[in-house]
């Protein structure tokens, strides 16, 4: 990382912390453009700062794309490089890595940043591509090897809390493997435990969400009813966020933070195991229940905080997302990212004013012209 770009990181992160503002400032901040917003272009300079990336990428893209569109490939991948847009799919940015001969690191970094989430090593085609770039072996090896390989059922569910730790121990595994015969081996010995989905954010969400469903604790005097999906999207999760598709007089801040913001439908699909848990969905359930009553959290600290200063709060509220995260196998926190810097923000409350409240007074700021619009 650059002296520049880590100078930009720790200017965000000082504007939250010793900035005083308040949330209608916080909005401002955000809205004005002010937090320097980490982009796909800048990152993939650092880690391909050589002039031919346009040329590279576009021979190696139009390698696998049908001739009838790869007129459209150097355009595509022009705006990629000037940061109008970047790449959303997964395998564009596997290309990406193949192409100008990326790390396993550095592929995980470009996968979090455009993403949410990087390698997921319990995908046996995630793994097995990834293996082959950290031998610096060619994407069409990965690829024909991949194709001999027989489908995986897919694992969605663990009814056992201890099975969400698979993904490491199939990472830990494939640390371990140097040829081809032991790749394959490792992958049909895991055949059974490969899946699409992040059982370890899964565990995280409902260890949560059982937080809110439930709002009396075990030992009050009366019994109360779990709440509804809907009445915790209501009370927690909506946060004054504008419902709707409509997007337009959006600005660029407003589209990504409102951007896959929960709705009850999605709730219910994910407790379905129907859809993946967002990034987006764990920081919100964080900041909703600010890490309390959670006991069979790894990371649950049942330390008070009335003697810490703000600064000790923040640290430690950092520390304990960014474990969280990383044991996901998502981006950590970054104050570059106007989602992030917004739940930092949040984070800074005073002990008597909770974290939802100081986020919803932020969104209710940030929207309140596309509600009078």
């Amino acid at each position: 990382m650059s002296r520049e770009v880590a100078a930009a990181s720790a200017a965000d992160y000082d504007a939250i912390m010793y900035g005083h503002m308040t949330p209608a400032m916080a909005a401002a901040y955000l809205q004005d453009g002010r937090v320097s917003l980490r982009t796909f272009a800048e990152t993939l300079r650092e880690m391909y700062p050589g002039g031919d990336a346009l040329d590279r990428l576009t021979d190696f893209f139009c390698r696998y794309t049908d001739p009838a569109a790869q007129r459209s490939v150097r355009r595509k991948i022009r705006n990629w490089l000037s940061g109008r847009h970047a790449p959303s799919s997964r395998e564009d940015i596997f290309l990406i890595a193949y192409a100008l001969e990326l790390s396993e690191q550095q592929l995980d970094r470009l996968l979090c940043l455009c993403t949410d989430t990087g390698i997921q090593y319990r995908d046996g085609r995630d793994a097995v591509f990834a293996w082959f770039l950290r031998m610096a072996r060619s994407y069409d090896e990965a690829a024909a090897f991949y194709a001999s390989l027989p489908p995986a059922p897919g694992m969605e569910a663990a009814e056992d809390p201890g099975a969400s730790r698979v993904t490491h121990e199939i990472y830990n595994d494939l640390m371990h493997i140097r040829t081809e015969e032991e790749l394959r081996t490792f992958y049909l010995r895991n055949l059974d435990r490969f899946g699409s989905l992040h059982l370890r954010a899964y565990y995280y969400f409902e260890l949560y969400l059982r937080q809110l469903i439930r709002p009396a604790p075990p030992w009050a005097d009366e019994e109360e009813r779990d709440w509804s999906v809907e009445t915790v999207v209501d009370t927690y999760l909506s946060l004054h966020m504008p419902r709707g598709r409509v997007r337009q007089g959006y600005s660029l801040v407003q589209r990504l933070i409102r951007q896959n913001w929960p709705n009850a439908t999605s709730l219910k699909n994910i407790r379905l195991h129907k859809e993946d848990v967002p990034r987006k969905l764990l920081l919100l359930l964080y900041v909703a229940t600010e890490n309390v009553g959670v006991e069979d959290s790894p990371f649950y600290d049942d330390a008070g905080e009335e003697d810490l200063t703000v600064e000790e709060r923040v640290e430690d509220h950092w520390w304990t997302l960014n474990a969280l995260l990383t044991d996901c196998g998502m981006a950590p926190l970054d104050p570059r990212n106007a989602t992030d810097w917004l739940f930092l923000y949040a984070m800074c409350c005073d002990p008597d004013e909770s974290m939802s409240d100081r986020l919803s007074q932020v969104i209710d700021h940030m929207f309140k012209n596309v509600r009078e619009s």
